[in-house]
């Protein structure tokens, strides 16, 4: 194989990386919609099982445990993703002149008045959350119960806040150690 050769193929092989990570984002982006709303479904018809069981109130910690599954499940989902598209931005947007989608939109921003959606759907797990505990309050016979339950969401409240406040940042803080790895890479080479 001569030099022109290895450099077609190199080319035509980054053409391929590229599109096969623009759709998996596309693909990750349309898990995380999916993943959302099954979970929460999934919560709710074990609450409401629960609730007509009038069982033990550590039965409610397998409807929690749905809420969390799926919590974690969206957040691999964003994480991934946005790693994925501060790969693309350093490795494939250096031109002006090709692709430019994610420097694009990460200098227009949030264009939604309050910062725009939450990708995480932060909000809707910690409500989700809270209805759980409320469901299962009736149910606790004693305070170590009842303290036990409460311990139990507010850890899932905070890790949910923890992830949020981390994807904030997140962009960022890859977008500069994805610089930082490039530099490194084209000073060996």
């Amino acid at each position: 194989m001569n030099l022109a050769q290895g450099s077609d193929q190199l080319v035509r092989l980054s053409a391929v990386e590229y599109e096969v990570l623009r759709r998996t984002i596309a693909a990750r982006g349309t898990a995380r919609m999916l993943v959302a709303p099954i979970s929460c479904m999934g919560w709710a018809a074990l609450t409401l099982a629960h609730a007509g069981l009038e069982g033990t109130p550590t039965v409610s910690l397998l409807s929690l445990a749905v809420l969390v599954g799926g919590f974690e499940s969206v957040h691999a989902l964003h994480v991934g993703t946005e790693r994925i598209g501060r790969y693309l931005q350093v490795y494939y947007e250096a031109d002006v002149n090709g692709p430019r989608w994610e420097s694009t939109a990460m200098l227009v921003g949030p264009a939604l008045p309050g910062g725009g959606v939450d990708p995480l759907f932060s909000g809707l797990f910690v409500g989700a959350c809270l209805l759980n505990l409320l469901a299962v309050q009736p149910f606790t016979s004693t305070p170590i119960e009842a303290s036990l339950m409460v311990v139990a969401h507010a850890a899932f409240v905070f890790r949910v806040v923890r992830a949020r406040r981390a994807a904030s940042r997140q962009r960022a803080v890859e977008l500069e150690s994805f610089k930082a790895l490039q530099s490194r890479e084209r000073a060996r080479g």
